[in-house]
């Protein structure tokens, strides 16, 4: 993925994040309003007695010191040297609960004794460090390394700095905390929203329709609640943006058909539900206005929607043309004031595929193909049938119409798979119920257009911003 991409997840999914950040900062909050705890240090040299020494006994004492140091730090955390400092304090605790106030340490290649001291009160802190050095030093020179005899022993251990009672706790580092638990709740979001961004196999946006295909993106048709309503958007509200979409559409399909030859193409989807019927009669009617002769015919023998959308008679039409009963010219039905031709699916037969690929399809489109400048096929979704496919080989190629948010990756992968195995041409896709508001919203640009009022001599400018919204300034024709 690239930048936009992560730009794109960030704004699709800023509340999963907030409110993951908002979670584990309330509770790194939470934990930073806990009981302060404070850490009071003291430092012991451990060294061999010179005095009176003899050669050998010195050299004995210098190893032993060296050898020994590390189990002195184990011995810290003992009853035999944090009873005494309990009874000295007159703690209220027992030497196991002490040991866990209590660390040892001996830094590598030394002979220093670090002991750590941490508790609620930092006054008490450093007593207990200091009680428990003197404690370990009366240990050590008086009971675990005093020689027979009475001798002073050859090991002496010396505080070289006393505790001292800290003025800040060690923990909790409130600020230090409250930071970390953001950038954890962020990475976090992050990590969530991207996983669930990988794990949604659904088309979005164009970017991802360029990223499955190689093919031309020729539009894309914003998002309509009223689109069961209003079907045909190009002839209920010509100035609105969804119409522009259209046209533009309708401009990227006459670019497609530069070459010469009939310029039959179908219409098609990877599965129901997608907005390819509407899509190819919004399609046909944006052609008629420019003036060219346009034949739009229902090629879904099985579930036909053309006839409802554009308001006609759709009990004859393509079946009975194929079967003979009925001249193709016959069952052409005028659309409108422009020239827009329809002819609907007919009855419904029970052997579609072998109509539509059959000899008399080829003897419908050929005339077609000829007298009209554009034959719009609306076929059946390539995923449950074979139908789209026939009808692709008898036409210049198929314009797939893919759902925003609504089919998956894989089902586009594999309607595009069967075109190349039956040999059609993809000539484009087409991205419809695109969401207009959000980070995968899709802006029709910034267009104006006039419309001149006869009766009143203004003049309405409609601006159409991005966001989908249409602003009309009126003023005065001028002659």
């Amino acid at each position: 993925m690239d930048l936009h991409d992560y730009v794109r997840i960030l704004r699709k999914n800023w509340i999963l994040i907030l409110i993951v950040v908002v979670g584990v900062a309330g509770g790194a909050g939470y934990a930073a309003l806990q009981h302060p705890k404070y850490n009071a240090s003291t430092q012991l040299y451990v060294s061999v007695r010179t005095e009176g020494a003899a050669t050998g006994d010195l050299v004995q004492g210098q190893t032993f010191a060296r050898q020994m140091v590390t189990s002195y730090a184990d011995i810290v955390g003992t009853a035999l040297i944090l009873a005494p400092v309990i009874q000295k304090l007159n703690l209220d605790t027992t030497s196991a609960q002490l040991a866990k106030q209590v660390t040892a340490t001996t830094p590598l290649n030394t002979v220093l004794i670090d002991i750590s001291v941490v508790d609620g009160d930092a006054d008490r802190a450093a007593k207990i460090a200091n009680a428990v050095a003197v404690s370990f030093t009366d240990a050590i020179q008086s009971t675990l390394e005093k020689p027979t005899g009475g001798n002073n022993s050859l090991v002496q251990v010396t505080v070289t700095e006393p505790a001292a009672a800290p003025a800040a706790p060690s923990s909790p580092n409130i600020p230090l905390t409250l930071a970390l638990g953001a950038v954890l709740g962020l990475a976090l979001g992050l990590g969530i929203a991207v996983l669930r961004t990988m794990l949604d196999t659904r088309v979005h946006t164009l970017h991802d329709l360029e990223a499955i295909t190689s093919k031309p993106v020729l539009g894309g048709i914003a998002k309509d609640p009223d689109a069961a309503k209003r079907p045909l958007i190009v002839h209920a509200d010509p100035r609105g943006p969804r119409a522009e979409s259209f046209r533009a559409l309708r401009t990227n399909l006459q670019f497609l058909a530069v070459d010469d030859g009939p310029r039959v193409f179908v219409v098609s989807s990877a599965g129901p539900g997608e907005g390819k019927s509407t899509t190819a009669a919004n399609l046909a009617i944006a052609l008629a206005e420019t003036g060219a002769r346009v034949a739009l015919i229902d090629g879904d023998l099985r579930l036909p929607r053309v006839a409802d959308y554009m308001g006609i008679e759709g009990g004859v039409g393509l079946t009975d043309v194929l079967i003979g009963r009925i001249d193709v010219a016959d069952a052409l039905q005028k659309w409108g004031g422009s020239n827009l031709f329809v002819l609907t699916s007919g009855r419904i037969p029970p052997n579609p595929s072998e109509l539509l690929g059959s000899t008399a399809m080829d003897q419908v489109l050929a005339p077609l193909g000829d007298y009209f400048d554009y034959v719009l096929i609306d076929a059946p979704p390539l995923l449950l049938v074979t139908d789209a496919a026939v009808l692709g080989k008898k036409a210049r190629g198929v314009i797939l119409v893919s759902a925003s948010g609504e089919t998956r990756k894989q089902e586009l992968t594999g309607a595009i798979r069967t075109l190349e195995t039956a040999g059609v041409d993809l000539l484009g896709v087409v991205a419809t119920k695109l969401p207009t508001k959000g980070p995968d919203s899709y802006g029709y640009g910034s267009y104006t257009y006039g419309m001149t009022h006869s009766t009143t001599g203004e003049i309405t400018t409609v601006q159409t911003t991005g966001n989908g919204k249409s602003q009309k300034r009126r003023k005065r024709a001028t002659a």
